[in-house]
C-alpha cells in the first residue's frame, strides 16, 4: 500500500510541478522568511528537506546561509529544485528518494530537518516524523509546517472530503494540538508551535490539484457554506471563492 501511495504521489506532483511552484501559498516570500525565522536552526546547519518539491523552501534556507539536502519522490520536482538552487553550488543537493531510503541515511546525520505541506500526504505521520528524528543528530531540531483542520470532528471530516476531492493523494490534516502531541509522543523536547492565517483562491487551489471529483461538485459544496477552523469560506465572495485557512509551524529538539 505504501509503495503504491508513493507512486501516486510522484505521478501527481510530476503533473502539478509547473503550477505548484508558482502558487501564491507556496511561493510567498514573506511566508518563507517567517518559516526560516521560526525554524531557528543554529547558523550554518546542514538540513534535510523532507519532501522538497521544487526547492522553494530549500532556496529560502540556502539564502539564510544553511546547507540543504532535499529529498522528493517526484523526478520533475527534483529537476526544478536543482535548477532553482544551482547558484548555491555544493551547499545544495537534491535526491529523488524517500526519506526512508538507505540513500538518504547515507547522507546523514543532519543538524536539523524540516518539511512543509508534506504531512497531509503521508500515510503514517508518526513514521514520517520518527524517520526525520532518526536522521538528525542528538540535540538537533525538527521543524514541520502544515495547514490545519478543525477540532470539531464533523467539520474536519467535511474539510477532508473536499481536500481528497481536490487531490486524490491527500490523506489527513491534523489540528495544531495534534501536531504538538505528535512531537511530544516522538520524544521531542522544547516544543514550540506558531500558527498563522492565510487565504486560498478556490480556482487556483483546485486547478493545481489532482482531483478525484469534478471542480463543479467541489464548488457547489463550498458555495453552500463551510465554516470550519482551518478551512472557512470567506463571506461575500461569490462568484469567486476565498478560503480562509490556518497553518502551524511546530519545532522540537531531539534529546
Amino acid at each position: 500500500m505504501g509503495e503504491r501511495h508513493d507512486e501516486d504521489l510522484a505521478g501527481a506532483f510530476n503533473d502539478q510541478a509547473a503550477k505548484f511552484e508558482k502558487a501564491p501559498v507556496q511561493s510567498d516570500p514573506a511566508a518563507l522568511e517567517r518559516l526560516v525565522r521560526a525554524a531557528d536552526f543554529p547558523p550554518g546547519s546542514r538540513l534535510l528537506d523532507a519532501g522538497c518539491g521544487p526547492g522553494l523552501v530549500a532556496e529560502a534556507f540556502l539564502k539564510a546561509g544553511f546547507q540543504v539536502v532535499g529529498a522528493d519522490l517526484s523526478p520533475v520536482m527534483i529537476e526544478r529544485a536543482q535548477a532553482r538552487c544551482a547558484p548555491f553550488g555544493d551547499a545544495a543537493r537534491f535526491v529523488q528518494a524517500s526519506i526512508h531510503s538507505p540513500e538518504i541515511a547515507a547522507l546523514g546525520p543532519f543538524d536539523g530537518a524540516y518539511s512543509r505541506y508534506v504531512l497531509h500526504h503521508v500515510l503514517d505521520p508518526r513514521a514520517f516524523l520518527a524517520r526525520q528524528i532518526e536522521l538528525v543528530r542528538p540535540g538537533g531540531f525538527v521543524v514541520l509546517c502544515d495547514h490545519l483542520c478543525s477540532p470539531d470532528p464533523a467539520r474536519a471530516r467535511k474539510h477532508q472530503e473536499l481536500e481528497v476531492a481536490r487531490d486524490r493523494t491527500h490523506t489527513r490534516n491534523l489540528t495544531g494540538g495534534q501536531l504538538v502531541d505528535l512531537f511530544a509522543a516522538a520524544g521531542l523536547t522544547e516544543i514550540r508551535c506558531v500558527e498563522e492565517e492565510f487565504e486560498l483562491d478556490f480556482d487556483e487551489w483546485f486547478d493545481r490539484g489532482s482531483p478525484s471529483e469534478s471542480k463543479d461538485s467541489v464548488r457547489e459544496v463550498l458555495l453552500a457554506g463551510l465554516d470550519a477552523r482551518g478551512f472557512r469560506v470567506a463571506p461575500g465572495q461569490k462568484p469567486s471563492i476565498r478560503i480562509e485557512c490556518v497553518r502551524a509551524i511546530v519545532r522540537g529538539r531531539r534529546a
